[in-house]
């Protein structure tokens, strides 16, 4: 075997890497996942949203909630029996209002409990969606965020703000068009977040209390919601978060283009009464 036989092999070898190892981190996280639903006797839905690298090429993506999520879930809710519980792990930035509203009424008309899982952040879209759950289950440190609506750029709620702040001759008719828009999505964001807290049997007003701190612009829209501000809105969060959920998580890598900013010894440490870290693996 010549030179460019070897250099033509070791070619195909390398563009078929990533493939072979897509299917070996695809097939782990099935494995983990069956483990769990016959563990908890549920319908497991994942729905990560991490930067993953392409296959074949290697450029990074970003994803989001679309409307290709709001298709998934929606079918993996109708093959739910009715009186299944329903287990849906959420990693996300947010999205589509339209996919995210669509998730979430679909988990409150849904007969079995439905448990949420936010095992770092489900922001905006996200958090939307965790709302229609009958319990929210959030590591300690987990955030969620607001639902307010954007329009571009721009908070709809700033936009309208601006209507206040100046007179409306001084307005152009771009930016009056534009506030028009954002008093109409902060009224329908409101009035699904008030749908759906409601759906799970909510009191109506603390539904509206609720609604009216999420979608009307308290916070920025990156505000970061810890767990026990989550807790004295009134919704129903837990922090025991079981450990298959970080074993899942581990499965959807973000792509290693450079070199990692943070590194550490990926090893469970115990504390001994001497204060020295015991021996695991060989290592202090």
């Amino acid at each position: 075997m010549d030179f460019f036989s070897i250099l033509w092999i070791f070619i195909i070898l390398s563009s078929l890497q990533p493939v072979l190892y897509q299917r070996y981190v695809e097939a782990m996280r099935q494995r983990v996942i069956r483990s769990f639903e016959k563990k908890r006797g549920s319908r497991v839905i994942t729905m990560v949203h991490r930067q993953e690298t392409m296959r074949l090429l290697g450029f990074p993506v970003s994803r989001y909630i679309d409307i290709e999520d709001s298709e998934q879930v929606l079918r993996a809710i109708r093959l739910t029996p009715d009186d299944m519980p329903i287990d849906l792990i959420l990693h996300t930035p947010g999205g589509l209002v339209l996919a995210a509203e669509q998730i979430a009424h679909a988990l409150v008309r849904h007969k079995g409990k439905v448990t949420v899982f936010v095992p770092h952040y489900a922001m905006s879209g996200g958090t939307l969606i965790a709302l229609a759950a009958d319990e929210i289950v959030m590591d300690e440190n987990a955030v969620l965020g607001p639902v307010d609506p954007q329009l571009g750029q721009a908070a709809a709620a700033s936009i309208v703000r601006v209507l206040e702040m100046k007179d409306v001759n001084e307005i152009d008719d771009q930016t009056l068009i534009m506030a028009d828009l954002a008093q109409k999505a902060l009224r329908q964001v409101n009035k699904t977040v008030q749908e759906i807290l409601t759906g799970n049997n909510m009191d109506p007003a603390k539904a509206k209390e609720i609604a009216d701190l999420l979608s009307t612009g308290t916070w920025t829209h990156d505000y970061p919601i810890t767990c026990d501000e989550a807790r004295e809105m009134g919704l129903p969060v837990s922090t025991d978060m079981p450990e298959e959920i970080y074993t899942l998580m581990d499965l959807f890598p973000q792509p290693t283009q450079r070199r990692p900013s943070v590194q550490y010894i990926p090893l469970p440490y115990e504390r001994r009464e001497d204060g020295q870290r015991p021996q695991r693996g060989g290592l202090l």
